[in-house]
């Protein structure tokens, strides 16, 4: 095997944990000497092992004097585990193949400068691309102190979200439903405003056939009118957390509901990203309404957008944006994105796109 190929079974191994590892990212290491594999890990949760413990252990006395491919730069310093240079450099590793740097500040080539200095040959940038791409939240939440922020909806082929008298259930197949429920697995919170939730009465946890870690709940409700008997009051399965600018006594007394006011000085939106980072949320899904949607787009605070496109056709009812209050009178108004993945699930297309700012 070459090193492309040792590196991609290290983000193999990395995917396989995704959902798991929040706040902390997704890391696969491989341990190789004379062409075999001594040794597989995975970072399978914050404040575990890193995949690097787990490869190096599996190599026992053998790793002295191997190659390690890891998808992201070793730490070099303690936080609820050792640091993984030094256990590279205890362990005799003689090189050692990073795919990108790690951003955090207490790492970002501290990790890689120590392997060198105790003598260990550091290559970097194999496979790079990929590796960002996998722990993409994690690089903006690292950056921005803020969670990577994906819209989510499903639409029929001439873009409704529902029809004129508001019933949306189904517009897509089981099979795109289920690819939904993955992505709640996959992400830390998910979002919605208070009308989805006086309309729908949504429990927002993940139902996949062999289960799932829910996603922690956040409702938009300014002047809290959440109903007391609504599921994500009412259900215990995780933590539900309503953000108001109302000064008035909640109702909620179920200590599975945390209500955080924001001050009506402040901008909404901003502040509400601001005190989910201060919680550790890395990556944030936003399910709607359409009136939630076009506000994260016009504050320019949505970083990638996930469209399941049904191949149905209703003519008049609610589109993506059902009252959109921008005048876009020219092309050159719009906002660009960027197609990252088109992919069939049933009869249906699951489009993924990235926001076009600044810094791309």
């Amino acid at each position: 095997m070459t090193d492309e190929q040792y590196m991609q079974l290290a983000l193999t191994l990395a995917k396989s944990a995704k959902g798991q590892t929040s706040p902390n990212p997704l890391v696969g290491a491989v341990c190789v000497k004379d062409g075999r594999i001594l040794g597989t890990g995975a970072h399978l949760k914050a404040g575990e092992p890193h995949a690097e413990v787990h490869a190096l252990r599996q190599a026992g006395e053998e790793a002295r004097g191997s190659t390690v491919y890891v998808t992201l730069e070793p730490c070099a310093h303690t936080g609820k585990t050792p640091p993984c240079a030094n256990l590279l450099i205890e362990r005799g590793v003689q090189r050692v193949v990073v795919a990108t740097v790690d951003p955090n500040e207490r790492v970002s080539g501290r990790g890689i400068t120590r392997m060198q200095e105790a003598g260990i040959d550091v290559e970097v940038g194999l496979c790079e691309r990929e590796a960002r791409q996998l722990n993409e939240p994690f690089f903006h939440y690292i950056r921005t102190k803020r969670p990577y922020v994906t819209l989510k909806a499903a639409v029929t082929l001439d873009g409704r979200l529902a029809t004129e008298t508001g019933d949306s259930k189904w517009i897509t197949s089981p099979e795109a439903r289920e690819d939904v429920h993955r992505l709640r697995h996959e992400t830390d919170a998910i979002l919605v405003g208070s009308g989805t939730v006086r309309q729908d009465n949504p429990f927002l946890t993940t139902r996949l056939p062999l289960g799932g870690t829910h996603p922690t709940r956040i409702i938009l409700d300014r002047r809290l009118r959440t109903p007391v008997d609504a599921y994500v009051v009412t259900d215990e399965a995780v933590e539900t957390i309503i953000f108001t600018t109302s000064d008035a006594p909640h109702p909620y007394t179920s200590p599975y509901v945390t209500v955080e006011r924001i001050s009506p000085d402040v901008s909404f939106l901003p502040a509400v990203l601001d005190a989910l980072g201060k919680r550790g949320i890395v990556q944030l899904f936003v399910e709607g309404g359409p009136r939630i949607h076009e506000a994260f787009i016009e504050e320019q605070l949505a970083d990638e957008a996930i469209l399941y496109v049904a191949p149905k056709l209703i003519g008049n009812g609610q589109s993506f944006f059902t009252s959109s209050s921008t005048d876009r009178p020219a092309m050159s108004d719009h906002v660009p994105l960027t197609f990252t993945d088109v992919t069939r699930i049933g009869p249906d297309l699951r489009v993924r796109a990235r926001f076009q700012k600044g810094d791309d």
